[in-house]
């Protein structure tokens, strides 16, 4: 009996942990339905193999690193990193079977993995991040656990309607209801965007015009440009600018601007880790305000986390409730079909290698 495809493409990089997650022991972590064990081997280089012992199927990820070798905390099997057993107290283990091993990278602050086919694993295909690879720009961010789909946080980030109501004590307002969206397809990324004209900047953003040494009780233009890529990522940006300066195109000085950077990475088909963060391009030596945004950040999201998993709950106790779609729902919808076409290629590929070897 086959079973259907899983809910998301695997022939893709996803970010797996931060440095900081394997800094002093190894970590077990799921990522698209795999349990996964990460950790730094020679020379520390990071690795990721499959979390589990050939031994006794214990997780990998109770163990530690030695001389660059992950040993398994039960019984003291040592790995390779290669996923070949590499020696064990009083045993010879040459003809143990090898476990498997995952294509990484560590680049931009953030150790990716490649779930799928490794020979199809491409350091190239890795999802360009401008502000990460200029010295103009500052991070800041921080990781949450969250029990849904991971496709109703991508509606969620390419709709935002609804911060009017999550998040109307820090970057909701009425305007952005009123404001017209607009979605389209751009190079396998679809782009919704908002602008909004002579309004007043709500307090997240009166908080950082104070920071950019502008005026807070300014009218200003305010401008969100989802854009999501896959398999999974979304970045948004979003800023203020003072009124009738030219919005999101205004000079730095009369504006405040940030990317928030938003890295979907599935768990199970009802859970996922979500890596979320802002970078920005100005002040950006100022640690005290890239933690204060940090900060600012995880309330708001914290606000998502609690609507999505009640939502996934609701969903699951009525399976067969047909969901309204609004022209509003446009950005998430066009987002899931790219991901179904990910999916349907990497299906059709998978079949035509199984008729040619048969």
């Amino acid at each position: 009996m086959e079973h259907p495809p899983a809910p998301w493409p695997r022939n893709a990089w996803y970010v797996a942990c931060t440095p900081d997650e394997i800094a002093e022991k190894p970590l077990g972590r799921q990522i698209c339905g795999e349990r996964m064990v990460f950790f730094r081997g020679a020379e520390g280089q990071v690795q990721a193999l499959e979390d589990f012992c050939p031994h006794r199927g214990a997780p990998l990820s109770l163990g530690f690193v030695r001389e660059g070798h992950l040993v398994c905390g039960y019984h003291g099997l040592t790995m390779g990193c290669d996923g070949r057993t590499v020696s064990m107290p009083g045993q010879r283990v040459s003809a143990f079977p090898a476990i498997r091993s995952y294509a990484v990278i560590e680049r931009h602050g953030f150790i990716w993995v490649w779930p799928g086919d490794q020979d199809k694993a491409d350091a190239g295909a890795l999802h360009p991040l401008p502000w990460a690879e200029s010295p103009d720009w500052v991070y800041g961010g921080g990781l949450f656990h969250i029990k849904c789909d991971y496709r109703l946080m991508i509606d969620n980030l390419m709709d935002l309607t609804h911060e009017t109501y999550v998040h109307a004590s820090s970057i909701g307002q009425k305007e952005i209801d009123e404001a017209p969206v607009n979605t389209e397809v751009s190079n396998d990324e679809i782009i919704t965007s908002r602008y909004m004209e002579d309004i007043t900047a709500p307090p997240f953003w009166a908080m950082a015009m104070r920071e950019a040494d502008l005026a807070e009780d300014s009218l200003v233009d305010r401008w969100q440009v989802c854009r999501f890529s896959l398999p999974s990522h979304v970045m948004i940006e979003v800023g203020v600018a003072l009124a009738g300066q030219g919005g999101k195109d205004a000079p730095a000085a009369v504006k405040a601007s940030s990317v928030v950077v938003d890295f979907i990475t599935p768990e199970t088909e009802t859970s996922h880790w979500y890596f979320w963060g802002m970078a920005r391009n100005f002040k950006i030596e100022d640690e005290a305000l890239t933690e204060k945004i940090r900060q600012g950040q995880g309330a708001i999201f914290s606000e998502d986390l609690q609507m999505l998993e009640q939502q996934q709950a609701n969903l699951d106790r009525h399976k067969d409730r047909r969901l309204l779609k609004l022209n509003i729902d446009a950005g998430g919808v066009r987002s899931r079909m790219l991901i179904q076409r990910a999916i349907a290629a990497e299906a059709a590929t998978s079949s035509d290698v199984t008729e040619a070897v048969v």
